[in-house]
């Protein structure tokens, strides 16, 4: 009776572990084709945090894959306490298939405009005023880790920075750094930048930055050479729109040549899509990316 049990038992269930087996392995094989599938949809890469080696802890980039042909890269940098997760899917949106997008997350940090609360900051901050004193330290540490970023692109591949609010203030520091070849702790810059832009931000540094120029004849060089774009809303009522005026006023007064201002009239604190149309028509002409797929 033992015997005849065992007897039924492979009889009946042999077939049906083969058969389950097979349908195991087919899930499988379906899911790791929708995930190859959805990555090339999708388009974005995500790379867990680091510690860069001034210490500072840095969340987890993303990286949005160009559609086209990949002649350009560009470091989009998030405003206070958001992430690189927003700037992917909103860089994703744009029509720039030639450009990949890494958007890298700030440290977690106090930030003193806001009592000292914790959240994500490229450098700490406190109002911004035209005597406000700026986190060098913080400001450098954030640089350094953007030209790490940028630093193994390819030879033939044109780079850049650019952000908005907070973002855009290192985007603008980064553009000085490139400028006068060194961080402001002296040491060097490794990136030729090509473009920057700057949404709703202000520059950390402005006052001293024209002497500093003027005493270089290589950084006054590289000042003329850099095509930079400012945009600003009237009504931001965070970073006040006579900041941003200000700034694109002491690029121009420092060399910067090829820096442009553009104003938007009744705009707060946001980005609107006429503006974003214009970044990309600047940055297709800039990078020289027309008629390129």
């Amino acid at each position: 009776m033992s015997y005849s049990h065992q007897s039924m038992g492979s009889g009946l269930f042999s077939p049906f572990l083969i058969i389950v087996n097979v349908i195991c392995f087919l899930e499988i094989l379906v899911m790791l084709l929708m995930i190859k599938f959805l990555s090339k949809i999708i388009s974005i890469e995500i790379i867990l945090g680091s510690r860069n080696a001034r210490g500072y802890e840095f969340g987890r980039t993303y990286v949005v894959r160009p559609k086209g042909k990949h002649q350009a890269t560009l470091v989009w940098l998030h405003g206070l306490g958001d992430n690189g997760s927003s700037s992917s899917q909103l860089m994703e949106s744009l029509h720039l298939p030639n450009i990949k997008w890494i958007c890298p997350t700030a440290p977690t940090r106090p930030v003193s405009s806001l009592g000292g609360y914790t959240c994500t900051a490229w450098f700490d901050v406190g109002e911004i005023s035209e005597d406000s004193h700026d986190d060098l330290e913080g400001l450098d540490a954030s640089a350094s880790h953007i030209a790490n970023l940028l630093s193994s692109e390819p030879a033939d591949v044109k780079v850049g920075i650019g952000g908005f609010s907070m973002g855009a203030a290192i985007s603008l520091y980064s553009a000085t750094c490139y400028a006068l070849g060194r961080y402001g702790t002296g040491h060097t810059y490794p990136i030729n930048l090509r473009a920057v832009v700057g949404l709703s931000g202000w520059l950390p540094g402005w006052k001293s930055l024209r002497n500093k120029i003027e005493c270089s004849y290589e950084a006054a060089r590289r000042a003329a050479s850099l095509p930079i774009i400012l945009t600003h809303g009237t009504a931001d009522d965070l970073v006040p729109y006579r900041f941003g005026e200000k700034s694109a006023q002491s690029l121009g007064m420092a060399g910067f040549r090829q820096a442009v201002f553009k104003p938007y009239e009744g705009l707060g604190h946001y980005t609107v899509p006429k503006e974003l149309d214009e970044v990309v028509q600047w940055l297709t002409t800039r990078l020289g990316l027309e008629g390129s797929r």
